[in-house]
């Protein structure tokens, strides 16, 4: 697919800014992304439906779990 050098980025972003959601252990990240990239990682299942009024989106254990591998691939100092 020819988005996904850009969800693998916009993933790992989700994982910088990301915060515990709730006492579940839970991940919640703000979804300031194109709507387009975060549709298909929604459908892909790595996040909630970002189509809410809510400003942030649920990254699911999947999602969390690659969003912080991905982090540390694109970003971390060496």
């Amino acid at each position: 697919m020819e988005n996904d050098g850009l969800e693998q980025t916009v993933l790992a972003l989700l994982y910088f800014n990301s915060f515990d959601g709730d006492k579940s252990g839970g991940k919640r990240a703000w979804k300031g992304f194109p709507w387009s990239l975060m549709d298909e990682l929604h459908e892909k299942g790595y996040i909630s439906d970002p189509a809410t009024k809510t400003k942030s989106v649920w990254l699911s254990e999947k999602g969390a779990k690659l969003s912080e591998e991905l982090f540390e691939k694109l970003f971390a100092a060496k």
